[in-house]
């Protein structure tokens, strides 16, 4: 099975090298393109406060224009930091011969990577998983878990396997030259 065409969630996790580097592996020996994708999710924006009947009349309008503003300044430096780091992992990939597209997306991280994937026309998708279970994955939710079952092809999650493994090598080293892919 050959994969031409990789989706890679890129988030700023500790476990993202490992997965950016297997993402590399694979499409170095298939010749393949990776698309990095990296997901702002809604909720870490918190909506506007919107107004209602028991708000006192003479609270000054400006408050909920400044809330507005706040909220989106916040979500502008979101995706500016998005962008950033997709950068550096799409500078990273060309160093290693790797052609790579990138996207920054507001929303479910889960759904918009199966979204992707769809209208990508994605061979596979590459996920971390951080090892959440029970009710911190009820509470939390799970990316991988979601992308397994809802994608619309192959599957590759890459496993935490301990905190010291995922953070010996930082970001940096991964991405900037120290240790060989």
């Amino acid at each position: 099975m050959s994969f031409k065409k990789i989706l890679v969630a890129i988030d700023n996790s500790p476990l993202c090298p490992y997965v950016f580097e297997a993402t590399l592996e694979l499409a170095q020996s298939n010749q393949g393109l990776i698309k990095l994708l990296h997901c702002i999710s809604a909720e870490g924006i918190a909506e506007p406060m919107l107004p209602s009947v028991s708000l006192d009349a003479t609270m000054p309008s400006t408050l909920m224009v400044n809330d507005y503003e706040t909220q989106h300044i916040l979500m502008e430096r979101q995706l500016e930091e998005g962008k950033a780091l997709l950068k550096q992992y799409g500078e990273a990939a060309s160093r290693h011969g790797v052609a790579t597209e990138s996207e920054c997306l507001v929303g479910d991280a889960g759904h918009q990577l199966c979204e992707v994937a769809k209208v990508w026309a994605a061979d596979l998708v590459i996920v971390g998983r951080r090892g959440r279970t029970g009710l911190a994955e009820a509470f939390l939710g799970s990316v991988s878990n979601y992308v397994v079952h809802h994608a619309p092809c192959s599957v590759l999650v890459v496993q935490e396997v301990g905190s010291e493994s995922v953070t010996a090598y930082s970001d940096q080293t991964l991405l900037g030259g120290d240790r060989p892919l």
